[in-house]
């Protein structure tokens, strides 16, 4: 399928959009934990609330709703005795699942196609002009879920590290497809600790007339603090991750790639 052209109607579709609940409209669970709810049902009403403490960060953070898979696969992650290969297995799985929901963000339109018994069937297919844009290094470990999904869609490149004398984020490359500021983008980070990094990989993209409000950034883990400074920094950015939790796995890239 020509995965850049097709997303699930969240309204009409069985696989509905993802949505989130005003905390104040959760149920009163005697629980105080730190996560979102556990789903079960993928009705609008029983989608799960930001953890609690995070819901001021608003509606331009996004939780994949919580389930027992997700939660095996952060810990997999997570664990420091996980072999290299369980750690890559367990993380591409993660990042298909958030790839696959950042998809389900982009904008659609209603179609009509013909079946093989010549049946009429009204769907949806998504609109062109999409992106996908990786932060590198660990960025790049997103693309091939990217790849898998979307066969077709172009991915840009952004490498930004700390200037060793003022420690402050800075870009040493940056390649996107010429027309990016036409296009919505997915831009791929793996993990949020300070947000500084994404911050400004978002500011280069708006120097190539990207609109903030376009950047879908697609994350595994993210602290309160990363989160909060990069929707304090661009209010219409769009943040999907599986985790709000004040300590993120930074060793990621290392264990990723086989470089720790």
């Amino acid at each position: 399928m020509l995965c850049h052209d097709q997303q699930m109607n969240g309204q009409e579709h069985l696989m509905k959009q993802v949505r989130f609940a005003n905390s104040s409209s959760s149920s009163s669970s005697s629980s105080s934990s730190s996560v979102p709810v556990l789903l079960t049902s993928f009705e609008p009403s029983d989608a799960p609330t930001l953890p609690t403490g995070h819901d001021s960060l608003g509606p331009q953070l996004k939780l994949l709703p919580l389930n027992d898979q997700i939660r095996e696969l952060q810990t997999i992650i997570r664990d420091k005795t996980t072999s290299r290969g369980d750690f890559v297995f367990c993380a591409d799985r993660l990042i298909r699942l958030v790839v696959e929901e950042g998809l389900n963000q982009l904008p659609y339109s209603e179609c009509t196609v013909t079946t093989p018994t010549g049946y009429k069937y009204e769907g949806v297919k998504f609109e062109r002009g999409n992106c996908g844009v990786s932060i590198m290094r660990s960025g790049e470990a997103m693309e091939q879920g990217l790849r898998d999904c979307c066969r077709s869609i172009r991915i840009g490149k952004i490498l930004i590290q700390s200037d060793e004398e003022t420690q402050k984020a800075k870009v040493y490359y940056a390649k996107f497809p010429p027309d990016v500021y036409r296009r919505k983008v997915l831009l791929m980070y793996p993990i949020l600790s300070t947000g500084n990094t994404v911050i400004e990989a978002v500011r280069v993209l708006i120097e190539h007339g990207v609109q903030p409000k376009h950047i879908i950034l697609l994350s595994l883990f993210s602290t309160p603090h990363g989160a909060k400074s990069i929707i304090q920094e661009f209010p219409d950015i769009t943040i999907l991750t599986t985790e709000v939790h004040p300590v993120a796995p930074t060793h990621f890239g290392q264990r990723y790639f086989g470089t720790d």
